[in-house]
């Protein structure tokens, strides 16, 4: 295979071999793929011949990348998403609303009242039936790349030190408090009997990614003492009752109703996050991601 004679069999191989990477072996793509094991180890082969290339190790031992196939991933990737972006350029030229918008936000927003995520896909889908949604959860900084670099169509971010490459849509907040697990030392002590210098003590779980979590951890003077990527493994540590730390009210709730948690301090240790819909700045966002964007800030636009 080289770059002039691609055609629509070696893509189809590349998306085999994306989707066999991606869940970890031949036998959990199956599921996946919709085809047997057998066709699979085929399609992979296959691929490798025409490429000449040795891309995985497959058998007893377990699935693994070769060097080249971690190499060959990468450009598959960058070829893939291309060819996406063809698709999307040419439905719009034939004025027709398809191809696929590629979605992703951090966390938790489904429980947020505040966010109207869910109602913007119901109009978005009524009015753009034939468009794939592909809807994914990643860290901030990850979204922010892959929005930049076309692998995103629309993120959803916390508004924190803008990047000039990308347009912010201002949508939802969320008010964030700190919370200790119930069997947490602080859990039995009234707030009247504490101040923000006592929490100092105690083992501090905050997000690793760049984030006003991140700042406002740093501004009261905490330390981490572990830290993670997402708040549903940030309330584990909490749950856990060695950890004070962040997370938003609405997805605390019910372990506060349960009495598994407890919020610390909450005049002066809360603070707020303001949530943006991200866009590339260039090239310009498709027809399609315009109207996804629209339906967006409509419906947030009646809080």
């Amino acid at each position: 295979m080289v770059a002039s004679r691609i055609g629509d069999s070696d893509i189809r191989l590349l998306r085999v071999f994306k989707t066999v990477v991606e869940s970890g072996g031949l036998s959990a793509a199956e599921v996946e793929l919709n085809i047997g094991k057998s066709t699979i180890s085929k399609h992979v082969t296959d691929l490798e011949l025409r490429l000449g290339l040795k891309l995985c190790t497959r058998g007893p031992a377990g699935f693994a990348l070769t060097e080249d196939g971690a190499k060959v991933l990468q450009a598959a990737d960058h070829l893939l998403v291309s060819v996406s972006q063809f698709r999307n350029e040419v439905s719009e030229i034939k004025e027709q609303l398809g191809g696929t918008i590629r979605i992703s936000l951090f966390d938790q927003c489904a429980s947020n009242p505040d966010s109207r995520l869910a109602r913007a896909i119901h109009r978005f889908n009524e009015a753009a039936p034939s468009v794939q949604i592909e809807l994914s959860l990643e860290p901030p900084n990850v979204i922010e790349t892959m929005v930049i670099s076309g692998q995103l169509d629309i993120g959803i971010i916390a508004l924190h030190r803008p990047s000039t490459s990308l347009n912010y849509a201002p949508l939802y907040g969320e008010n964030m408090f700190l919370y200790c697990g119930r069997e947490h030392p602080l859990f039995e002590i009234p707030d009247r009997e504490l101040r923000t210098s006592d929490l100092l003590r105690y083992n501090y779980v905050g997000l690793s990614v760049n984030s006003p979590n991140l700042i406002v951890g740093q501004q009261l003077g905490f330390k981490r003492s572990a830290k993670v990527q997402s708040e549903q493994a940030l309330a584990i540590l909490i749950l856990s009752g060695r950890y004070i730390g962040y997370l938003p009210d609405h997805l605390a709730q019910d372990f506060v109703d349960q009495e598994k948690m407890r919020m610390v301090l909450p005049d002066e240790t809360q603070y707020r996050t303001r949530f943006a819909a991200v866009t590339r700045k260039q090239p310009e966002p498709t027809r399609v991601t315009n109207l996804f964007l629209e339906v967006l800030q409509s419906e947030h636009s009646k809080l």
